[in-house]
């Protein structure tokens, strides 16, 4: 009796077991590569894109985090979370007390939290004193400009239309009044301008082109202020303003997040596009 047949035929049935295992297991790997591809993809496509993120040290030895962009792709936005929970891009505003702003928010002509004229709100900037002058970044969108204006209220802002414009309250850096700027920070009740904390600003320079700028170094403000001079904008700044820093100074863009003591804040400035 022949059994060569049936030797073949079994011996076909195992070598086809053999190669549809690693087949499937293969076609399961691919599958997963490629979801993870589009994942990948969609994660991209919903989160901003026009911005450049640098990272230099200066020769003081303070870090800085720096995203570049233009005044029009900025929002100002109230969150309730640290900026690296939340699911936008960008780094945190003004100082704040327990959940209410104490540094000029507006867009528009509106504050961010609240109605023109409630504490809190962001219509105002405020210190030890009520009544606290302070620096104040203005994006004029309707003279395409951008300006550092010391006041205690929203109102006292000078723009072309108040229905085009938003603001960001902190204390002025004074980058173009070298004799003068630390007299000015103090007067404007900078926090522990002389100790030891990480830091955050905005500044700006001459083709209005808009720093976000965060150091996680422990430094004073003149150490922060030096190492922006040194290293940001190419000797083209014009000016800016200090934001709120120590466990506030957080920052967040793609694969980059600094999210300070981990403490919650009120405010951040966040990429639109």
């Amino acid at each position: 009796m022949n059994l060569t047949p049936v030797r073949s035929y079994y011996e076909a049935q195992r070598d086809q077991r053999r190669f549809s295992r690693p087949t499937v297991s293969a076609l399961i790997v691919l599958v997963l590569a490629l979801i993870g591809l589009v994942s990948l993809v969609l994660d991209k496509l919903t989160h901003p894109q026009l911005y450049r993120f640098e990272y230099a040290k200066a020769a003081n030895g303070v870090a800085l985090y720096t995203i570049r962009t233009t005044p029009d792709n900025v929002r100002l936005r109230t969150i309730d979370s640290n900026v690296t929970a939340t699911p936008y891009f960008g780094v945190n505003g003004g100082f704040f007390w327990e959940g209410a702003l104490l540094s000029i928010a507006v867009e528009n002509g509106r504050p961010l939290k609240g109605e023109p004229g409630d504490y809190g709100s962001g219509c105002y900037n405020t210190g030890v004193d009520s009544n606290l002058r302070r620096g104040t970044l203005v994006w004029d969108e309707a003279a395409r400009r951008f300006s550092v204006q010391v006041v205690t209220d929203a109102s006292e802002l000078q723009v072309t239309d108040k229905l085009r414009y938003w603001a960001q309250g902190g204390v002025s850096m004074g980058l173009s009044n070298e004799t003068g700027w630390e007299r000015e920070m103090i007067a404007e009740q900078m926090p522990a301008y002389d100790e030891g904390h990480s830091r955050t600003a905005l500044v700006y320079d001459r083709d209005n082109r808009l720093y976000m700028i965060v150091t996680p170094t422990l430094c004073t403000i003149e150490q922060f202020r030096t190492a922006i001079r040194e290293k940001i904008g190419g000797g083209r700044l014009a000016d800016g303003v200090f934001l709120d820093g120590d466990g506030s100074s957080q920052l967040q863009v793609d694969h980059v997040r600094l999210a300070g003591d981990r403490r919650q804040v009120y405010q951040m400035l966040a990429l639109i596009r």
